[in-house]
């Protein structure tokens, strides 16, 4: 049996869930991404870090048969998972390569497009993690991220103090596990020493109010994480149980706002 190659956030079937109802909650913003950058029939795409595959289903469904996308996941959980989903589905446009993205040689192939979504906050180093994807990537292809900027914009208005201990708790365990959730500002850098060229940077943070649907990624994120916070010995169940007090307080109140975190969408050209 595969050792399982666990994450800061889990590989267990609850994180599971919660991506599956993360993506759901972004489907709109990504899939406007993609087609602004010109991902339609007959491509052929990077999925880096894809998770249990979500999006990686969703580029299979737009590329066609004429098309590929190759999805890489070091997690087991994750891997099955999407293995069962492109059986289900009859998918057979999709390879997939269990391999960490940090100690494992990239793929080669005749990529057109890389999709790279909140991957780049928990690599140990973006730096490497760039340099690899400009090394299988060919001139004229399109890299794509989405990447948090600015975690700590999440915040409630009325604002809730648990919440912002809680945030910190989360960066903070980000960071020690050898990621930073602020992967986005560093990109540029990395990106223009490494032969591409941004052609456009888009942020995305919204003011939500709990009657909308964007309002359950991070409610649910929350309700994944304390008990995770908990098993790392962070918080305690008094701490926990008053976050989830102050958050189900905001939800019953048709006035209360959230601000999520900051995602820096950036489309890069590969120019040499």
């Amino acid at each position: 049996m595969a050792t399982e190659r666990d994450y800061v956030l889990g590989t267990h079937d609850e994180e599971l869930m919660r991506l599956g109802l993360q993506h759901r909650v972004w489907r709109p913003v990504v899939l406007d991404c993609w087609q602004r950058a010109g991902i339609t029939v007959g491509k052929r795409v990077l999925d880096l870090g894809a998770g249990p595959g979500y999006a990686t289903i969703d580029l299979a469904e737009i590329v066609g048969l004429s098309g590929e996308v190759v999805a890489l996941e070091r997690s087991h959980n994750f891997v099955r998972a999407l293995k069962e989903t492109c059986h289900a589905r009859s998918l057979t446009n999709v390879k997939i390569h269990e391999l960490d993205l940090m100690t494992d040689d990239l793929p080669k192939g005749d990529y057109e497009f890389s999709w790279c979504r909140w991957v780049v906050s928990f690599v140990s180093d973006p730096a490497l993690l760039i340099k690899k994807l400009a090394g299988v990537m060919q001139k004229g292809s399109i890299a794509i991220f989405h990447e948090y900027g600015h975690y700590e914009t999440w915040r409630f208005f009325p604002r809730l103090p648990m919440q912002e201990q809680f945030r910190e708790h989360v960066i903070a365990t980000w960071r020690e596990s050898g990621g930073e959730p602020d992967g986005a500002p560093e990109l540029p850098a990395l990106l223009s020493a490494n032969n591409f060229l941004i052609r456009s940077t888009t942020p995305h943070i919204f003011c939500v109010r709990p009657s909308d649907y964007m309002w359950q990624w991070p409610a649910q994120f929350i309700a994944v994480y304390l008990p995770r916070l908990m098993e790392m010995g962070r918080i305690d169940q008094k701490f926990a149980d008053q976050v989830g007090a102050d958050l189900a307080g905001a939800e019953k109140n048709p006035n209360s706002l959230m601000i999520t975190p900051l995602v820096l969408e950036i489309v890069a050209e590969k120019i040499a």
